[in-house]
Formats: structure tokens, sequence, C-alpha cells
């Protein structure tokens, strides 16, 4: 009997280091990366379909305790070919198949197949879009890109977008990485612009809040959003100094829209309240994570133009209906509105993750403007002098071909048929006695 060759130990050496960074170790590595690559690439529901999510039977527990290993092995534990194997055999096969058709109850979903082209293609620039110096044309693309769905959401003239589009001390808007983080922006900007600089006063982002407060003469600041609203409003209350506690949850109708009446009564009995509070900003769902409602725009935009209140939409998931010619109506007043978010990853079928917030006021950024000696100098035109993020991936460039590939008709398609059976299975479910429909879906989220 001809004893086994024993399996040679892998060792990290400047060759070795080398070859893994420039190319595949060996034809092995080669080969197997084109056969997953190519069924990835050119045949996505298929390799869905056959390697992902179908290990219902194997607890989270018994998966978990798969994974107890703290230690990073000082020497290579593994060539590419047996990683790239372990991540399509072992680890796929227990993720979510959030293209299957049996897959419902989240906003996440399948992505077309030449997203994951497009991603590879980012990843593989690798540009760091707040900075000139590693984007350069992304930069430019970006601006552009904003522009347009700015475009779509708040339709000003031809004039404005030639004006603006490019004028690097101009933003109509930026990416970040989700929607959370949109959501914190639009506030942050509020916040900053609320409390301005005035009489020595240096402004609430130099002085904090409590000088704010004592300059402007309050107590505190809140904000006002329907018991629908996204946590990351919570979040955002934390996080600026405002406190979660006075992120006012306000009552909603029976269609789960804020009920404007008891918002009115809380503006009342906040202006009319014995401690100085001042209202930060009017939150408006478009597409609410529960129930897919739709707060209405139009008459919220009133309100807060009538308190010189900050009105902020979160349109993470509502705001692609814009494509459509048949149901954009249902987003009506977003153009009034001070900052939106969408998110990209939601109805624009982007891989995760990809958040977008716009502003009204193509200067207003402004406020939370952000300079150092290495980068986002004065005069320059990085985009990150006026973002939370420090890096971020070239997801415009991704949204930008997404929106050359389907046009907006493309998504309207999309958007309408989600709507209109969503609708058709809300009649379904109202004919049978032993269902019930907990609000009339507005979009295309069925509650």
């Amino acid at each position: 009997m001809m004893t086994p060759t024993p399996k040679k130990e892998l060792v990290a050496d400047w060759p070795a280091l080398i070859r893994t960074f420039i190319r595949p170790e060996d034809d092995h590595a080669r080969s197997t990366l084109i056969k997953y690559m190519e069924q990835i690439l050119f045949g996505l529901q298929d390799f869905l379909k056959k390697h992902v999510g179908f290990t219902k039977e194997i607890s989270l527990k018994d998966l978990a305790d798969r994974f107890t290993d703290s230690l990073i092995s000082k020497n290579p534990e593994k060539k590419l070919a047996d990683v790239i194997t372990d991540l399509v055999e072992d680890i796929a096969p227990h993720a979510v198949n959030v293209a299957s058709p049996y897959f419902v109850g989240h906003m996440t979903s399948a992505i077309p197949f030449f997203m994951v082209h497009l991603k590879t293609i980012v990843a593989a620039l690798n540009q760091n879009v707040v900075k000139i110096e590693t984007s350069k044309v992304v930069s430019v693309v970006e601006k552009q890109v904003l522009a347009k769905i700015h475009r779509l959401i708040y339709k000003k003239s031809d004039e404005f977008y030639d004006k603006h589009i490019q004028d690097p001390g101009i933003t109509l808007g930026c990416f970040i990485e989700n929607g959370t983080l949109a959501n914190i922006t639009a506030l942050w900007v509020a916040r900053n612009a609320l409390f301005a600089p005035k009489d020595g006063f240096d402004g609430m982002e130099k002085e904090g809040m409590q000088a704010a407060f004592k300059a402007y003469g309050i107590e505190k600041c809140v904000v006002l959003v329907s018991k629908r609203g996204h946590y990351s409003f919570n979040k955002a209350g934390g996080l600026l100094g405002i406190g979660n506690q006075n992120i006012i949850a306000v009552d909603v109708d029976k269609n789960n829209r804020i009920d404007l009446n008891s918002l009115q009564k809380t503006i009342k009995e906040i202006k009319n309240g014995a401690t100085g509070t001042a209202i930060l900003a009017i939150v408006g769902i478009a597409g609410t994570t529960e129930t897919g409602s739709v707060d209405p725009l139009l008459k919220l935009a009133k309100i807060c133009a009538e308190n010189r209140i900050h009105f902020h939409v979160d349109a993470a998931w509502g705001g692609p209906i814009l494509m459509s010619e048949k149901y954009s109506h249902l987003l009506k007043g977003i153009e009034l509105a001070d900052s939106v978010t969408i998110d990209g990853h939601k109805q624009f079928y982007m891989p995760m993750s990809c958040g977008m917030v716009y502003f009204k006021d193509p200067v207003i950024l402004d406020t939370i403007i952000y300079h150092t000696h290495y980068v986002n100098r004065p005069g320059s035109v990085d985009l990150g002098i006026k973002s939370l993020s420090g890096s971020r991936e070239a997801n415009s460039l991704i949204l930008d071909s997404a929106l050359k590939i389907m046009g907006s008709r493309g998504y309207a398609l999309l958007i309408d048929h989600g709507i209109e059976t969503a609708h058709e299975f809300a009649d379904e479910i109202e004919k049978r006695p032993y269902f019930q429909l907990v609000t009339p879906p507005e979009l295309n989220i069925l509650p």
C-alpha cells in the first residue's frame, strides 16, 4: 500500500504574496475561478437555485457552532481555489436565496444579472469617490447621476441643472452607504441650518448643543414622524445630540399614514408649551417599512411651510415610484421637500448597499463642510467635503449604468407590475374570511 504524499504546508512569503495579488496561484485555481465566475456572471439564476439557501434543516445554533475559531493563522490556511469552493459549497447553501419566488416579507430582493457585472467592474476599479485624487472621472459621473435623480424629485428647469450639475460649489445631494445614514445626514443638515451662526454664536456644528440652545433661547428640539417611521430617526436623535426621546411618534390613521389632526395638535402643544421647544424637522414617509404607506406629502409640505419647519421625506423605498407615469402621483408633494432619502438597493435593484440623500437648496450642504490639510482642502472639488463618509465606493457608476440599461420606462414597468400584483393579492385576501388585510396596499408592499 502506497503512503499518501503529505500535504505541503502553505507559507506566507514574498513570491507567494505577489502571486496571490496579481493572478491565480496555479491552473487549478484558475479553472475553479472560471467555473464559478462563469456561473455567477452568465447564469446567475441557475447558480442561485443550485447553490443557495436549500438547507432549512440546519439550525442557526448548529451553524454558529461551526464558526467558533477566534485565531488568525500565521500562515495561509488554504489556497484560493479551496476558499472559493468553500464559499460556494459550505457558505452559500446556508445563505438566504433572496431571489427565490418563495422569499417574501423583506425589502431585499433579487438583482438583475448585469448588476453583478457592474459591481465587479466597480470593485476592480476600486475608486474612493470622496476624493478627486482617487476617483477623477467617477466624481464627475456621480454629480451627473445626482442631478438626474434630483431632477426626478424636484423637476427644476433645464437652466437650473445646466448651471449647477458640475459646479464644484454646488451639491444637489450625496451618495452614502445606506438609508439610515441618508436620514441621519438630512437631519444633521437640518439641525445645522436651524441653529446657524448668529450674533457672536458660531453655529451648533462648532459650539455644540448647549451653546446653540442658549443662543436661540430654547431648551430642546424635537423631530416629528409617524409611528410607522423608520428606527433610523431614533438613531439620529442619539447621534445628533437631540435625544431619541425627542423623536416624537405621531399617531397614524386607519391606513397607517400620519394623522394630520394629531400632527397639528402636537405642533400646537409644542408652540404653546411652557418650555422653549424648537421643531427641527417633520418627516413624511413615502413607503413605510411595515405597511408601504405613503404619508400625505403635499399637506405635510404645506404644514411645514406655514410653520417654517424643515420637511424631510424618507422615500428610501418609494422614491423610484416617481419613474412610473401611472403611479407617480402617489408621491405628490415630494418635490416640496427640503430633503429626500432614496435607497439604490431597494427599487433601483442595486446590490447592497447604496443610500442617497437629496436637497432642494443647492447650497444647504455647506452647513456640514469639513476640510483637512491632506485632502478635501478648501476650494477643491472633492465630494467628501460635504458628506459623512470618509471613504466610499463608486455606487454611482452602478446606478448610472443601470439607468442607461433599464431606462425610466423599464423601472416603471417593474414598479407598475409590483403595485398591481399587490392590489390583486389584496383583493384575493379580502375574498377569504379566514384572512385579514391589515391595510389596503398603496405601493407594492402588502401588509
